[in-house]
């Protein structure tokens, strides 16, 4: 994470844990059990994890609480459960492993979460501090590994202090840029006694992310923004994360400026307004990146312009001054120049420069009109579309549109990576945010089926919950079905199942002369089968008149479901921005990359 680091907590028992120095007195008890206290303080819910020797000691003090905690089936899955869990939730997730392989199995899902800035704390056993460096059973340099890839991590050697810490953590996971922390927790510490009750869960002194964006530079962008021809807004996913929606919908409507967002942001404004393009980049709309290419004055809020948003980054937005609003002071020009930086939280300084915005165009006869009319005339111009000829197998965007249809508008919808997060994103309608549940800059396969079920156990009782999955990134970590047939979750997992790693078969045929390496994936099992076998409903698709009754039956049952999607092998994802290249000139088959 880019925030500037905070300083490790010290909160000794001479009162610095913000009591006044007064320590709370408690009967005596275990740091372990200060640890379920912290968690319990701040309203923990639920918990997502794998059982083992070094983080036994928090396991045993859980027996005793409410908190809810569900046993995965690997600890990549607890990680990815606990970030779904928080993104749909609002407030971080909480993920636990042992120490050694435990802790490095969480790796993937703590990098997941940090590159997406998505709140979590992660808890892991460690060996007795005294055994630290001595090479131990199931000794891994957790904070050391863990260090480029945590928002901020700590190493708990107390336990009058570790539930202190614990409730650091959780704050700082979620204030300011969200993203991931972790707590270590040597055995000696958690097994060890204390009297001592944590404090208030606080974030350091020394962490103070700016909520205000400086006035006289939101003059100024306010300025530049109503002297523009062609504005946009770009809605990046701290607009989700900051919970500035609201805000940013108030401001695209009020001054009738046209919305294009980011993969992350999916939801942020609704999909079906006129105002909206969808989302950008390499797989974006036609008319989301010809508004980016051809805008005078792009707003970009809470977006951190990564590569498969911007294409080469000389060709995007080129005619475009940049307005740039980022909580995160690392963020502004990183990649792409800030004409108006505003450091601050999105929804705070959006409303800033509503409020400075005296005056603005409206009504059908302003200035804007003719902007907005050229953006819808993209949008009939560059349709999402595709073709379903009677000689050819069932295409995974009518899947896909077919799944949308039958749910209601509130259905989250989890992915893995791939060509079907694609495909998700592009032909599923997002009315809300935080619905969209997706790995997005690490890229991770495998994050479908175990964040559908952190997603469940976040959503209300009513909603439904939908993982679309390839085949690929199901193979990954489709252990976690077990966990949801135990759980008796109510989930529907869509697999459009090509038999190939789609998406690097695509790449394989555009760019390396068709020679396909290591992307056939004809020998997958039967997933229909396999979902029995776990104890799930399942079912296989082979064409179109079997669709309907397939998904119904399937969101009908009450507990998990898999639908095994046999599609079209040859289809592939477009439009795409070939890496590297610029936003407008993208390709709409092959032939034209």
């Amino acid at each position: 994470m880019s925030e500037p680091v905070v300083d490790a907590v010290s909160r000794e028992a001479d009162g610095s844990d913000g009591t006044d120095g007064e320590a709370t007195e408690a009967e005596a008890t275990t740091g372990a059990s200060s640890v379920v206290a912290a968690l319990e303080a701040v309203g923990v819910e639920a918990m997502f994890g794998v059982q083992g020797g070094a983080i036994m000691p928090v396991y045993d003090a859980l027996f005793d609480s409410d908190i809810r905690h569900v046993t995965m089936a690997h600890e990549q899955g607890a990680a990815h459960a606990a970030d779904a869990y928080g993104v749909v939730k609002g407030e971080p997730g909480v993920c636990l492993a042992t120490s050694g392989p435990g802790a490095t199995n969480l790796v993937t899902g703590i990098a997941d979460a940090n590159m997406d800035s998505d709140a979590m704390v992660a808890l892991t056993g460690q060996v007795p501090s005294t055994m630290v460096g001595s090479d131990a059973f199931q000794e891994t340099d957790t904070t050391g590994v863990t260090a480029p890839i945590t928002k901020h991590n700590y190493f708990a050697s107390d336990p009058d202090t570790v539930g202190d810490v614990v409730g650091e953590a959780f704050a700082l996971a979620d204030e300011g840029r969200p993203g991931p922390t972790l707590v270590d927790l040597p055995k000696d510490t958690t097994m060890g006694e204390t009297d001592r009750e944590p404090g208030p869960a606080e974030t350091p002194s020394t962490y103070s992310p700016r909520e205000e964006a400086d006035s006289e530079a939101v003059a100024a962008a306010a300025d530049a923004i109503g002297r523009a021809e062609k504005p946009l807004l770009l809605f990046g996913g701290g607009v989700v994360k900051g919970d500035a929606c609201e805000e940013a919908r108030r401001f695209a409507v009020e001054h009738g400026v046209p919305v294009v967002t980011t993969m992350p942001a999916i939801g942020s404004m609704p999909e079906d307004h006129d105002l909206c393009l969808s989302w950008a980049g390499m797989h974006g709309t036609g008319y989301a990146n010809m508004a980016i290419t051809h805008c005078d004055v792009l707003v970009a809020v809470g977006c951190r312009f990564d590569d498969r948003l911007t294409g080469g980054v000389d060709t995007f937005a080129p005619e475009a001054e940049v307005v740039h609003v980022d909580i995160d002071p690392a963020e502004i020009s990183k990649n792409v120049h800030a004409d108006y930086p505003l450091v601050g939280d999105a929804g705070t300084v959006v409303d800033q420069l509503h409020t400075a915005m005296s005056s603005s165009p409206e009504g059908p006869g302003d200035r804007w009109q003719e902007w907005r009319e050229q953006c819808r005339a993209w949008k009939e111009e560059y349709p999402l579309a595709y073709a379903t000829p009677e000689d050819e197998p069932l295409k995974p965007q009518f899947v896909v549109e077919a799944l949308d249809e039958a749910t209601p508008d509130d259905t989250i919808v989890t992915t893995g990576v791939g060509q079907h997060q694609m495909w998700a994103a592009q032909f599923w309608t997002f009315r809300s945010p935080r619905r969209w549940v997706s790995s997005h800059g690490l890229g991770t396969m495998g994050y479908g089926l175990p964040a559908a079920i952190g997603a469940r156990l976040a959503a209300d009782d009513d909603q439904q919950v939908v993982c679309v999955d390839g085949d690929g990134s199901f193979l990954m970590t489709m252990q976690e079905l077990s966990v949801a047939v135990r759980e008796n979750m109510d989930i529907t997992v869509a697999v459009l199942n090509n038999e190939y790693i789609g998406m690097v078969r695509q790449w394989q045929d555009a760019f390396f002369e068709g020679r396909r390496m290591a992307a056939d994936y004809d020998w997958c099992p039967q997933f229909d089968k396999l979902a029995e076998a776990f104890g799930a409903r399942g079912y296989r698709v082979d064409t179109y008149d079997e669709v309907p009754d397939a998904i119904e039956s399937a969101l009908a049952y009450d507990g998990p479901a898999v639908i095994d999607f046999h599609i079209d092998p040859a289809e592939n994802v477009y439009p795409m921005v070939a890496s590297g290249g610029a936003n407008g000139k993208f390709a709409l088959s092959e032939e034209q990359l």
